[in-house]
């Protein structure tokens, strides 16, 4: 067999169908079109089964907390009668320590169902670290891809420290250089072992957290007699974004405001040798989340199960030095030390219940556990040795790969709008690329709108305007 890059990479869908167990081109309906729904419904088991099945290896059914303090340092800072009340939703108590075991719980499950003998996973580290505890459970083999060092072989902590937790759960880890060969290498290792592809973008990995935005509703109802009046999702590749927001709708949340939120990292390109170590944060970002947002189908999989453009309600980006004071915040005021990852949307529920009313309710909907190599001290001190300026300050003047400034004071926090509508542009004409609207089909057309939700009339207006430009 030929193992050249080339040759592995015109068999990908070929090892993608034998390592999902789903032929994904029979959800094709048009040119453009696919049947998204079938798809979810594909995976085969309703809530109530993913509940089921998540109790089974102690994930879920996680508990919630009111942050008392920090919702009084905002009110603090908050004009008068502003100032939601902040919770959080603490998902490091999920075996492997993040909200990850829920998507991976449903994965493993299925694997275990269809006779696989292992799962792969590519991944920084908390879903790898998710896989291989589930796997355990069940035992199934688990090997972890990852992107861990730079041409000069030099490890960003936070992925080390990941890196760790996958070994300590029994996985098998293959640590790479950053660039296109973590690829090249997970479809090598799919089709050498012939296990499942435990990849984030599956319906199975989506489902999963679908459980998360459910069980939010409930404790909300159970403890105020309300819906919660918004909900932060840290958002990177858009899964977290999809499962929550789609379990919120089973829920009957029908008015809960879905808020994504990144850290900032414009100006760094992921893939770049160069800019690799130049970041503090490995998810959770910009340089994940805009992507994801305007194109989902870049993932490992034909067709992405998280389509958070389908979902999000308003879409904000904070600084890393405002995440870095709020990871200690959060620490120093609640006593609850947790990741970096959560924090990203505890941030932004800082400024954004600062803009809501004193009755209302805003969730941040994940934790994750910290480590050695996830803490600030680590982070920061590994920034320095990057020759990155770490001070006080207004963190809006906050440079990615060359200064971290954090705030002197909590009323410095705040949010920078992400414009949707030009994320709803991005993706119209990458999905649109070599059409007119009068190439397109009806099912086209309304398939486009239910991703941008825009009204189909919207859709072919922006498709022309486009075409325009």
């Amino acid at each position: 067999m030929d193992n050249s890059y080339q040759a592995v990479m015109a068999r990908n869908n070929e090892i993608m169908l034998r390592s999902v167990g789903m032929d994904y081109s029979k959800f094709n309906t048009g040119k453009i079109a696919f049947d998204y729904e079938g798809m979810m419904a594909q995976a085969g088991y309703s809530l109530d089964e993913v509940i089921r099945i998540q109790g089974e290896t102690g994930v879920g059914n996680t508990p919630i907390y009111e942050l008392r303090n920090l919702t009084e340092l905002v009110r603090r800072t908050a004009p008068r009668g502003k100032g939601a009340r902040i919770l959080i939703k603490d998902e490091a108590a999920n075996p492997s320590g993040s909200f990850k075991a829920r998507r991976a719980s449903v994965s493993v499950y299925h694997a275990k169902k269809l006779g696989y003998k292992g799962l792969i996973s590519a991944t920084s580290g908390n879903y790898g670290a998710a896989v291989a505890s589930q796997a355990a459970k069940k035992g199934l083999g688990c090997i972890v891809v990852q992107e861990v060092f730079d041409s000069r072989g030099i490890g960003q902590p936070e992925i080390l420290e990941k890196g760790r937790a996958c070994e300590a759960y029994g996985a098998e880890v293959v640590q790479l250089t950053v660039g296109p060969e973590l690829f090249y290498v997970f479809l090598r290792l799919l089709e050498e072992t012939g296990y499942f592809n435990a990849s984030l973008y599956t319906p199975f990995a989506i489902s999963g957290i679908e459980t998360l935005g459910s069980e939010v509703a409930g404790q909300i109802r159970e403890k105020y007699g309300q819906d919660p009046d918004a909900v932060i999702i840290t958002h990177a590749g858009g899964g977290n974004v999809t499962g929550t927001a789609r379990g919120l709708l089973k829920a009957g949340c029908k008015n809960t405001k879905v808020i994504g939120a990144s850290v900032d990292l414009s100006g760094l390109h992921m893939a770049s040798d160069g800019d690799f170590n130049r970041k503090s944060f490995t998810t959770g970002h910009t340089g994940f989340g805009v992507p994801f947002l305007t194109w989902p189908d870049r993932a490992d999989v034909p067709k992405n199960a998280a389509r958070a453009l389908r979902y999000l309600d308003r879409y904000v980006t904070v600084t890393q030095g405002e995440v870095f004071y709020v990871t200690e915040a959060l620490a120093q005021l609640e006593g609850l030390e947790r990741g970096p990852a959560g924090n990203t949307s505890l941030a932004a529920a800082l400024a954004i219940a600062r803009e809501m009313d004193r009755e209302q309710i805003v969730v941040v909907q994940e934790t994750e556990y910290t480590g050695a190599g996830k803490h600030p001290t680590a982070q920061l001190s590994f920034a320095r040795q990057q020759g990155i300026e770490i001070r006080r300050g207004d963190p809006r003047e906050n440079v990615p790969g060359k200064a971290i400034v954090l705030p002197t004071n909590p009323g410095q926090i705040s949010v920078v709008d992400y414009d949707l509508n030009s994320a709803r542009r991005s993706y119209l004409r990458k999905a649109t690329e070599g059409y007119t609207v009068e190439d397109l089909d009806q099912v086209d057309l309304e398939f486009l709108a239910d991703e941008t939700r825009w009204s189909k009339e919207k859709v072919i207006e922006e498709i022309r305007h486009g075409l325009q430009r």
